[in-house]
């Protein structure tokens, strides 16, 4: 690392104003040289010949992108950028018919969200390469992709809930995903004085079971807490297994001028949620009913989203469940919290905090046993620290934040305010290394690092801040990634690469987990969408009063039909195009000039639907957008468009045509009838 590199480092991160102090960041003058290696060395552990695969799939969220960027490890290439959240004009997902109910919720149609933590679905703890789930934080959602395919299938909405952040972090057999609200509300929602925050406002912590064989998500109960902020989550595993841990901030629920009034306590807490004494309440009938209106949004087997209403809740409070809940005092604005693979720690980032401290679930046990507590809050036991700490690692730099697991007995943390990843042992809580990053760390991830099983070959420092890493692109700099090697004692910086949106967190499996399960096409015979057209004799155009339904075919290197008349200013035109391939990688894509939407995206075997009104008078040709054949370009077509009251014949050029000219001809027929009414 030159000289040069090394006083970069110290300039974008390294100084934090806290609390009118300025704190030098620890370690930035004495950035390790050696630390990068030599340029042959990393070159060859990251470089993935032409040709072959990368070991790992990564899955990165996209922050304020709200969609999910699919990277290989350790190339750091993009694969596949997975709409979510946010329509994308690349596929149609949220524009074209079958996909717009995707994005319904209570609020209306919300076509955007920010997205931050992808999980993977476990089997006894470990990553199992079924789903991957992701929060929506804004509009409190959770979704669920399937990984055969690498589409969202599934978007729960989360009532009584706002700023969706402590989600949705998974138990160990997938038993239920969780939604901690970052900002309290009034629950059920109301017309309140924001200064009665203290008695109006609740925080609401959501369980949403996941069916075992089908993935699909149902809200099995919440739980009413003091107006906290819950900020991050992770599932007990192993002995600590039916406890959910979420940190909390603002315990002083100041409701104004946080980063002053939430700051006065010497300590916020963890709450460790019994999630398995709330199954039993909730049987045993102690948990009420209340309304919330939510939506639940599903992608049937025909490829059509369907939307269905919640209206209720089961909600819980520790005062009807005893033993739900207790607190575990932990240092000043915890952010992460995190579970080792033998379900003993839970690590805390406090991010104002000079130690990391290390809870013992073990202890937290006996310290429930022995009632050993330093009282209550809002009726919730506060435990002891000293009775529930395992130990402290001391100066491990500044701003801890997110703590991952190689497997091996060490931890790896990440430092904000100094741009670290401090590694350290479980055994005796001390740093045995660390390694600068450029800059400013958020999350970091190793592949496996919250299960039982972590494959602890790789970190990847998630950066907020990319000043002087990449070349220029106006005010606006990329977010980045950093992969370091960390077989070996110490932590060798590989590769940079820049990321889509705002990376906040990743999840990582190894590619031979998914690789051979992926969905090549939707076989033809299967589309259940009830406007496919299997075979161009099935392609057909129907008038219904001012709606124009097009059951149109694409195969390369032509639509069926490309010609079409009899479409009227003002008609909703349905363009249900079905793709005929039945080879692995030939999707057809279908626009239409005025189209004030997006283009059709088709997979092979695949329906989809692009809704049209033409506003005027004209010839509108339409094209294959995405690159098919040597006659892509040939690959078009041209609609005429009438006045509203012309009498022009609705026409194609398929073989249903002549078929249908009387019943055209009767349709103009019952127009003139209904008109001399």
């Amino acid at each position: 690392m030159s000289a040069s590199m090394t006083q970069r480092h110290c300039r974008p991160g390294s100084l934090a104003l806290l609390a009118g102090v300025v704190i030098a960041a620890a370690g930035c003058t004495s950035a390790d040289a050696s630390r990068l290696g030599s340029t042959a060395e990393a070159a060859s552990k990251v470089y993935v010949p032409p040709g072959s695969y990368d070991e790992f799939y990564a899955f990165m969220s996209g922050g304020f992108d709200g969609q999910v960027g699919v990277y290989g490890l350790p190339s750091g290439r993009l694969l596949k950028h997975v709409p979510v959240f946010s329509q994308s004009a690349e596929n149609g997902w949220g524009y074209s018919e079958q996909t717009k109910p995707m994005l319904a919720t209570s609020y209306g149609q919300v076509p955007w969200d920010d997205a931050h933590h992808p999980q993977l679905s476990q089997t006894a703890g470990v990553p199992d390469g079924r789903w991957l789930f992701i929060n929506g934080n804004n509009t409190p959602r959770i979704a669920r992709l399937d990984l055969t395919r690498f589409e969202t299938e599934e978007i729960l909405e989360i009532p009584n809930s706002a700023g969706n952040h402590s989600s949705p972090f998974v138990t160990e057999n997938n038993e239920y995903v969780v939604a901690g609200t970052r900002f309290s509300v009034p629950t059920p929602q109301r017309d309140v004085s924001i200064e009665d925050y203290k008695e109006a406002f609740d925080g609401v912590l959501t369980f949403a079971r996941v069916d075992s064989v089908t993935g699909h998500m149902t809200i099995a109960f919440q739980i009413r807490l003091p107006a906290f902020d819950y900020d991050l989550s992770h599932a007990g595993k192993g002995p600590s297994h039916g406890w959910s841990f979420f940190t909390s901030y603002n315990t002083e629920e100041a409701n104004t001028k946080l980063e002053v009034n939430a700051s006065q306590k010497d300590k916020d807490y963890v709450a460790a949620i019994n999630w398995k004494q709330a199954e039993q309440c909730v049987a045993q009938g102690k948990a009420t009913t209340e309304p919330g209106r939510y939506a639940h949004n599903l992608m049937g087997d025909d490829g059509i989203a369907r939307t269905e209403w919640g209206s209720s809740v089961k909600m819980l409070t520790p005062a009807a469940c005893p033993g739900l809940a207790y607190y575990l005092p932990t240092p000043k604005s915890p952010h992460g919290v995190d579970v080792d693979p033998t379900g003993e720690f839970i690590v805390a980032g406090g991010k104002l905090a000079t130690v990391i401290p290390v809870h013992s679930f073990s202890k937290m046990q006996r310290a429930i046993a022995d009632k050993a507590f330093a009282g209550e809050d809002h009726g919730i036991p506060v435990l002891k620290y000293e009775a529930v700490v395992a130990g402290e690692v001391q100066n491990p730099g500044l701003g801890p934040l997110h703590t991952e697991f190689d497997g091996k007995g060490y931890a790896y943390t990440s430092m904000f305010l100094s741009s670290e990843i401090v590694k350290w042992s479980l055994k005796d809580y001390k740093v045995v290394d660390r390694a600068p990053t450029y800059y400013s760390i958020g999350h970091l991830m190793i592949p496996g690092g919250d299960s039982r099983k972590p494959w602890g070959k790789y970190v990847l420092a998630l950066n907020k801040i990319t000043k002087d890493r990449y070349l220029p692109t106006g005010p606006e700099l990329s977010q980045s990634a950093q992969l370091y090697d960390i077989s070996g004692d110490r932590m060798k910086l590989l590769l940079d690469f820049p990321t889509i949106g705002e990376p906040h967190y990743a999840q990582a499996l190894p590619a031979s987990m998914i690789k051979d399960r992926q969905l090549k096409m939707y076989p033809l015979m299967e589309n259940k969408d009830p406007y496919a057209a299997k075979s161009e004799k099935a392609t057909r155009v129907e008038r219904k009063g001012n709606a124009v339904h097009v059951m149109m075919t694409s195969v390369r290197s032509h639509f069926m039909p490309d010609k079409i008349e009899g479409i009227r200013v003002g008609d909703s035109v349905y363009f249900h195009l079905t793709n005929l391939e039945q080879d692995w990688d030939v999707p057809h894509g279908f626009a239409v000039l005025g189209a004030n939407n997006s283009e059709l995206l088709m997979m092979p075997g695949q329906t989809r639907t692009l809704a049209w009104v033409p506003t005027r008078v004209g010839i509108f040709p339409f094209y294959c957008t995405d690159f098919c054949s040597a006659l892509h370009q040939e690959m078009q077509g041209y609609i005429r468009v009438s006045a509203r009251d012309a009498k022009v014949a609705l026409k194609w050029n398929s073989p249903s045509y002549a078929a249908a000219e009387k019943h055209e001809a009767d349709d103009h027929d019952d127009d003139d009838e209904h008109g001399s009414h």
